[in-house]
């Protein structure tokens, strides 16, 4: 539907003469499992009275259009997902009657049959432009309005909404087609809202309920989830991080919540890890624990919970104008989340874990063909939709964390309290934010905004330094350069550490800080001083840039990587050495047996996290194809001999059992994942609970080791959501061209498919010990890929462009195809452009370095 892809001009030039006040919704959900009837009735004002507009409706069909009370015929005016209205008057009032469809993308109002008890629950999921597929609405974020809800369903749901859940009525004119009793929810109207953060969930969700004290008053909580998974949900947890996140960002933001009650549902089959609608957050299933999971996973769900909580103010209260400022909105939430979590919860290594993965996405993003500036430039719907990336959340956020070294956190924190009461209510754009923070601080940030917003690329760092015949320094330098593609060099606030072997232990003995600008700055600070062990540039993670490390000091990291007292100059130089495998400048064969040596004995569970990803990905990709398998078994045998060396039942064990499993399939190790599974052996404190038994289900499926009929016999074990897409997974990684060919059919072409269902099978597809079974892929990716763009939902279609590419061949061959389908196709879409791009860019990236592999 090109009609839907609505720019940004398009949407200046309406809010340029419409105003929104209210609409009034009403959904009729009892009439089957394909599609709903939907009815807006919407009042709003026109200042050029005779000029036409349009409202906004994706659905199967309008049947009754009425505006100022003309009915117009829906075959003349409704197309392409809009419903033209010609002639507007001073004050408006529009009636769209219309019919919806539920959705199975996780776009949308999504529906979903619970396969453990046959129960069906809704969510909708908005953001960016899918509030038109439940209703006709104007879908752009600066035509706020107030919206009250009346939904008709099954009289034993919940039905939840942005404002508090109204006792339900009678009712008598309904009928629902499954049979059973039918209700009406008649919830009051919202306040001044976009219509992306209004919501509805509905279904028998089981819930927690509970309050907290606000400068407001006592505001309601609730926490909701499947009934099958309410023996799973940990509310206490939730609700006290909650509490914490509601007690900080009132003090912080010195404004009482702007909401009547907030309520956290945990939804099934959900494509992000949530959303900030109105009092009524979405978050991810996965999110309730129903086997033994990683700290590092905890502490995420802490983070998510607060990030949501923080857009309640900044993206809710205070809107942004256009997505150009999409990055604001979400960089904010995860400057201020991570903040919450480091000063008022347990987690106060917060900012270490935000350094460790979340920089890690953001240097890997900005290094992509598609990277952007931070403020990006949103000329469109599809152009907003691919920029939920590493530099809106990530980058942005470093950014931020900046800003607020430079301003002065009680200056930012004036300045953001200043904000919120000049915008309530309102829209925005960044300079909007940037006013009242230079007039808190008394500096001037349009510099500042040009080299950090406005400019795309990360800087590297590298010292450069002359030692006398006594070993000290007699000269420092830190250099920074910049990619050719990408030349600004920019101001780094940072700190340059030194750490010495005591006693075995890398200590710190001395650190300064200082401002870095421009091409080179002197450190003279540290002339004079021995030379230490190891010399940190960016010691304690204070800039955002890539660092690298004199000779000698690269030479302690690689020999003494365990002696760090402390996981984040650790992490740091592990960070280093990664950047210089991705850049072509370290062996992957190096990397893989620098981070096996680090392993023993790590207990910061994010960084363990992200040193597997990391380790998995160098082996699998970034060695030379000739010695390839043999660094693959060495870092089999590295997985697993840290597993059984690791504390019993700890988070270590865990994630090195897991990650050893994914990537065991000599002989040997297949014998000791079936004798795990089958339990003739086990690992003393590990739980072999449903989700590591199909941990290693799947890794004997992909090794070849069993076949459908064990497969199909664990389904049955174990008979819910999260057990189908498992089984789903296992299906299509088993090896064999049939398998293969299964998995690609059904995602391709079985449109029936849920999104959740999808992203599993693409995880089994692409994981394989034998590359060649890939390669009949590398063809028929690129003959299908601008077809499936067409014609399927953005997330649908993202999905299968980047979760099908068939990465793991990472050959000659894959990347001349990729490159000559994009210099064949230059009229798709920029978004389909970027996606096929990146995985080009990816391609590229591991041949060069498996060419310096093969040298090393």
């Amino acid at each position: 539907m090109p009609g839907t892809n609505l720019t940004r001009d398009e949407a200046t030039q309406r809010s340029e003469i419409i105003a929104t006040d209210s609409y009034e919704v009403e959904l009729d959900l009892t009439q089957g499992a394909q599609t709903f009837a939907t009815r807006s009735r919407v009042r709003f004002s026109c200042s050029r009275p005779g000029e036409p507009t349009w409202i906004d409706f994706v659905g199967p069909s309008v049947e009754k259009v009425v505006l100022n009370g003309r009915e117009l015929d829906p075959a003349e005016v409704y197309a392409e997902g809009r419903v033209t209205l010609p002639e507007l008057a001073e004050q408006n009032e529009l009636v769209v009657e219309a019919t919806g469809a539920y959705m199975n993308t996780g776009e949308g109002l999504h529906r979903f049959v619970d396969p453990a008890d046959g129960e069906v629950y809704l969510y909708t999921q908005f953001e960016v432009p899918d509030s038109r597929r439940m209703f006709a609405v104007f879908e752009q974020p600066d035509l706020k309005a107030t919206f009250a809800f009346t939904v008709t369903a099954p009289a034993h749901w919940q039905v939840i909404s942005n404002e508090p859940t109204p006792e339900p009525t009678e009712a008598p004119d309904a009928a629902n087609v499954d049979g059973g009793e039918v209700a009406r929810w008649e919830f009051p109207a919202t306040p001044r809202i976009s219509s992306y953060i209004t919501a509805l969930v509905a279904g028998p969700y089981d819930v927690v309920r509970d309050s907290v004290s606000t400068r407001k008053g006592e505001v309601p909580l609730g926490v909701f989830c499947r009934k099958s998974l309410r023996p799973h949900l940990d509310a206490d947890n939730i609700l006290d991080v909650t509490k914490r996140g509601f007690a900080f960002f009132e003090e912080e933001f010195d404004q009482e919540y702007p909401f009547t009650k907030y309520d956290q549902i945990f939804t099934p089959e959900y494509n992000m890890g949530a959303m900030e609608n109105a009092g009524c957050v979405t978050i991810v299933e996965n999110y309730i624990f129903r086997s033994k999971v990683t700290e590092a996973i905890v502490e995420r769900r802490a983070l998510t919970i607060l990030h949501e909580l923080a857009h309640m103010w900044f993206g809710d209260l205070v809107t942004m104008k256009w997505w150009d400022d999409l990055w604001l909105n979400e960089s904010f939430a995860e400057w201020s989340s991570t903040a919450c979590q480091a000063e008022a919860t347990h987690w106060t290594d917060a900012w270490t874990t935000f350094g460790t993965a979340e920089k890690a996405w953001a240097y890997k993003q900005d290094q992509l063909s598609s990277t952007h500036p931070v403020a990006a430039d949103m000329v469109d719907l599809a152009a907003v939709e691919v920029n939920f990336d590493g530099i809106t959340y990530a980058k942005g956020a470093s950014v931020l964390k900046q800003l607020v070294a430079y301003v002065g956190r009680d200056p930012f924190r004036d300045g953001l309290r200043a904000y919120f009461r000049k915008h309530a209510w309102g829209n925005t754009t960044l300079s909007d934010l940037l006013v009242e923070l230079e007039e808190t601080s008394g500096r001037d940030l349009q510099e500042w905004s040009t080299v950090w917003l406005e400019t795309a690329g990360v800087n590297t760092l590298a010292p450069e330094v002359e030692v006398d015949d006594d070993g000290r320094i007699s000269a420092l330098s830190i250099v920074q350069t910049a990619p050719e593609e990408h030349p600004t060099l920019r101001p780094h606030r940072l700190a340059v550490g030194c750490y010495d072997l005591v006693d075995g232990a890398l200590r710190r003995v001395k650190r300064v800080e200082l401002d870095v600008t421009g091409e080179r700055t002197e450190v003279p600070e540290l002339v004079g001083e021995p030379m230490p062990s190891l010399l940190l540039v960016n010691d304690d993670d204070l800039a955002y840039a890539k660092i690298r490390l004199d000779e000698g000091s690269l030479a302690t990291a690689l020999e003494h990587i365990r002696a760090f007292e402390e996981s984040l100059p650790r992490a740091l130089v592990l960070g280093a050495a990664w950047d210089m495998t991705r850049d072509g400048e370290m062996a992957a064969t190096d990397y893989v047996r620098l981070v096996l040596s680090a392993l023993p004995g790590e207990t910061d569970s994010t960084l363990l996290r992200v040193l597997i990803q990391q380790v998995t990905t160098a082996a699998r990709t970034f060695t030379a194809p000739a010695h390839r398998e043999g660094v693959l078994a060495e870092l089999a045998e590295g997985l697993r001999t840290s597993a059984e060396s690791a504390e019993a039942g700890s988070d270590a064990q865990l994630q090195l059992v897991t990650a050893w499993a994914a990537v065991a399939h000599s002989p040997q190790d297949v014998e000791r994942v079936r004798s795990l599974l089958e339990e003739e052996t086990s690992l003393k404190g590990m739980s072999l609970d449903q989700d590591m038994r199909w941990t290693l289900v799947n890794s004997l499926a992909t090794a070849g080791a069993l076949g459908e009929d064990e497969i199909a016999a664990e389904q049955e074990r174990d008979r819910t959501a999260t057990g189908r897409e498992k089984a789903a997974r296992a299906r299509a990684a088993l090896p064999t061209p049939e398998a293969k060919e299964a998995a690609w059919t059904a995602a391709f072409e079985d449109e029936s498919l849920s999104n959740s269902v999808l992203a599993a099978m693409a995880l089994g597809f692409g994981w394989v010990h034998d590359a060649e079974l890939l390669t009949p892929y590398v063809a028929r990716y690129h003959e299908v890929i601008e077809d499936v763009w067409g014609r399927r939902t953005h997330h649908i279609a993202e999905s299968l462009a980047v979760g099908f590419y068939p990465l793991a061949v990472a050959s000659p061959e894959l990347l001349a195809a990729t490159q000559e389908w994009l210099d064949t196709h230059p009229d798709v879409s920029n978004a389909l452009r970027r996606t096929v791009a990146e995985n080009r860019d990816g391609v590229a990236r591991a041949l060069k370095a498996q060419a310096v592999d093969a040298q090393a």
